[in-house]
């Protein structure tokens, strides 16, 4: 382990460098995050999941650092170029920009006009002129170097091929490059303009058809809109400080004296700077405001996965899904709480008045035979009307009739997922399954799709991938094991998440699960095939096995940890159970008694807290909501109107809310509080219920704008909104999906 580095993440990332070295540790001997964060607290010092990941990306970064080092040092020996002084400043060397900076001059490269010019033999001239030492004529010198043999015409050939040599030491040179760095990030401005012919096609851009501002104050958002039109053609992007300013640094820098050659050297730092610096320089600089743009994205995108994740969860119930539809019919399923498919068909419910008659009287029979305890209806085309006819069922007992959002779950129907869970049913009973079991349990569907599917990020398809994936994976694995996972009726992909398993432990824990029966308890894990003893380590605090052997198997209290929770039992004279359940008996527990060398007051502590509420999901509990039935289209609305809301996707420059008519609206920045917001998400979550006033409706564009302010329009008094909202909910809508063929006859003799 590399003390420097260490201690320069200590310092970094303000954490205890015991604590950056024990999760090092940790980290390269496999623990995974939750783990570390949940069951090795003594050792890290009580560090969360947020701080480990940290420690965990920094030290990936110094690694790739390092190993670059490693092949600029070899490639340099190889090369014979390595002097003493250039291997102490490879390796004093702290970021991948200072290695490459002083790599550039001696990197490998194709013939260029400085290259040309030295074959020339220019060089000792192109010295003589820059170091500008003496009052030398420079024409007079470049006369000593006229060689048709060389192809050195004239002096004023040699004076030019000089100046080549010159303009490329300039572009090379560390310290230059650095100052102009800086002077790129601080003073560069985005340029935007329309490319020929976009007018049209490309209107969707128009806003940045003229459009300059500085680099450094311009959002994430706006950054990757230009870069997206950009891609897309209809839109030519720069991104520099004015050049009069980028040459004066350069004269600043170089032009010492007045002598003869300072005109020439001048004239090299002009060539340098356009030919060459302006290009990297602006190259560097994009990327660097991309990856800003691209990490603020990144963010935004995982707070609003966890809050779509962690969406309260109805729980095992039986459910009656319907993925509504106009001319295709109503697609409906019924589940047993398990979320088993047990019956499918499809249903008119807003076509004559003779079927729709026949239709609801199948819908109430199935919801008497089935038993069913709510009724999921997806929140797509004629999902209002579906939720209106249902709500004029007099059904035997009372039935919760919930809005569903359904984004991505085509995507999943379509899967090879899907296809594997339901090999004979077709897409459209599979998309009605998914919305009633996120109905049941949001996490445990949603896990089956990829995150960026899900939609509620901005510009997803536009950020670094690897970087997304990354953190929406450290997101849904940070959610499944918080929640933990009831091993005996996880799915598969459920299973991948939690830690220490991945795909082929799951498939395992599965197959084995099918053909011996459910898990009796923890330890009946490590008969799964290639599940050994560090797998289980990290997974088994994660998985809950109800109605187990042992009561604790249905907790979060580690196996390492059984004895100490059953030496406790013993000591106050009862069983384990007991415990679990007499909040007196807990009481007289004196943790201190029961610490050890690697036990420590924060694991006692949880295992006691863990024991008065074992197994404990984290999520909210679940609430009803209902839209207005003033609007339920879009032509309903009209300003002025207050209509409950759901946050669907909560963006920098403001939030997405359904009020309940097929299209989201905008409550922008500027109207989400009475006070100043200068981040949406200090006000809003994603599935949050929230109250809005409508402001402007543009049927033409298909645009809502909305407000959340007492006076909607007003200005924003002064003051910062620092209150957190609460929790939250879903992404837009989705494409419509394959009509599935209806049935005569549907519910057979019911």
């Amino acid at each position: 382990m590399n003390e420097k580095y260490l201690l320069k993440i200590s310092e970094e990332l303000k954490i205890n460098i015991k604590s950056v070295a024990a999760t090092a540790i940790l980290l390269s001997e496999d623990a995974t995050v939750p783990f570390i964060a949940r069951y090795r607290k003594e050792r890290t010092g009580g560090l969360d999941e947020v701080q480990i990941a940290a420690i965990r990306d920094r030290l990936a970064q110094l690694a790739e650092l390092d190993a670059r080092r490693e092949s600029i040092l070899k490639s340099m020996e190889e090369r014979e170029l390595l002097t003493d002084a250039l291997k102490k400043d490879i390796l004093l060397a702290e970021t991948l920009t200072t290695l490459e900076d002083i790599y550039l001059p001696f990197r490998p490269k194709r013939r260029t006009r400085a290259s040309i010019a030295r074959e020339k033999g220019l060089e000792p001239l192109a010295k003589l002129i820059f170091d500008m030492t003496s009052n030398v004529d420079p024409d007079k010198a470049a006369e000593e170097y006229v060689s048709t043999e060389k192809g050195v015409e004239d002096a004023n050939s040699a004076l030019a091929g000089a100046r080549d040599i010159i303009a490329e030491w300039i572009s090379e040179d560390a310290e230059t490059r650095k100052e102009l760095r800086t002077l790129f990030a601080g003073s560069g401005e985005f340029d935007s303009t329309m490319t020929k012919g976009s007018e049209e096609k490309g209107s969707k851009f128009r806003d940045y058809f003229e459009w300059k501002e500085p680099a450094v104050n311009a959002p994430s958002h706006r950054i990757l809109a230009m870069f997206r039109g950009e891609k897309e053609g209809f839109l030519s992007i720069s991104v520099k400080p004015p050049e009069a300013q980028a040459l004066d640094k350069l004269r600043t820098r170089y032009i010492k004296k007045q002598v003869k050659t300072a005109k020439q050297v001048e004239m090299a730092l002009e060539d340098a700077y356009k030919r060459l610096l302006s290009l990297s320089m602006e190259a560097e600089t994009r990327v660097a405001f991309k990856q800003r743009a691209d990490q603020e994205a990144i963010r935004v995108f995982a707070m609003n996965l966890r809050e779509l994740l962690m969406s309260s969860p109805l729980g095992q119930k039986s459910i009656l899904a319907m993925d509504p539809g106009f001319r295709t019919g109503c697609k409906i399923v019924c589940l047993d709480p398990q979320g088993k498919l047990l019956f499918n068909v499809t249903l008119h419910l807003t076509s004559s008045e003779r079927e729709k008659g026949e239709a609801l009287d199948v819908l109430k029979k199935m919801v008497d035979h089935f038993k069913i305890e709510a009724i999921a209806i997806g929140n797509g085309t004629a999902s209002r009307e579906t939720e209106e006819l249902v709500k004029s069922i007099k059904f035997s007992k009372p039935i919760p009739i919930v809005m569903v959002n359904e984004s991505g779950a085509s995507i999943y129907s379509a899967s090879e997922v899907a296809r594997e869970e339901f090999p004979d049913h077709d897409i459209t009973v599979r998309g009605s399954v998914s919305i009633g079991r996120r109905l049941m349990d949001p996490l445990a569907e949603l896990v089956k799709l990829d995150p960026k599917s899900i939609g509620v990020g901005q510009y997803q398809h536009d950020v670094d991938q690897s970087a997304l994936k990354k953190s929406l994976d450290d997101v849904v694995i940070s959610c499944v094991n918080s929640v933990g996972v009831e091993v005996n009726t996880a799915s598969k992909q459920l299973l991948t998440y939690v830690s220490g398993l991945g795909p082929v432990l799951a498939q395992n824990i599965v197959k084995h699960r099918d053909e011996n029966g459910p898990f009796k308890s923890r330890s009946a894990l490590k008969k799964v095939p290639r599940l050994g003893s560090k797998a289980f380590e990290q997974a088994a605090g994660f998985l809950r096995i109800r109605d187990g052997a042992d009561p604790l198997d249905s907790s979060a209290v580690h196996p390492e940890t059984y004895s100490i929770v059953e030496k406790m039992a013993k000591d106050v004279g009862c069983t384990v159970q007991e415990l679990m359940v007499s909040e007196d008996l807990r009481k007289k527990i004196k943790l201190e008694k029961y610490l050890t060398d690697t036990v420590g007051m924060p694991t006692l502590t949880d295992i006691v807290n863990e024991l008065a509420k074992p197994g404990r999901d984290p999520r909210q509990k679940f609430e009803m909501f209902s839209f207005s039935e003033e609007a339920r289209e879009i032509k309903d609305l009209k300003p002025g109107m207050k209509l409950p809301g759901i946050v669907t996707n909560v963006t920098k420059f403001g939030a997405f809310v359904d009020i309940g008519v097929h299209q989201d609206g905008l409550v922008h920045i500027s109207e989400l509080a009475d006070v100043f917001v200068s981040d949406p998400s200090d006000v809003v979550k994603v599935q949050q219920k929230v109250e809005v006033t409508v402001v402007t409706v543009d049927m033409e564009r298909n645009r809502i704008a909305l407000s959340m302010k007492k006076t909607p329009g007003m200005p924003s008094a002064g003051g910062k909104f620092t209150a957190k909202g609460g929790p939250a909910q879903r992404p837009g809508g989705e494409g419509f999906r394959k009509p599935a063929p209806s049935f005569n006859n549907p519910f057979g003799g019911l």
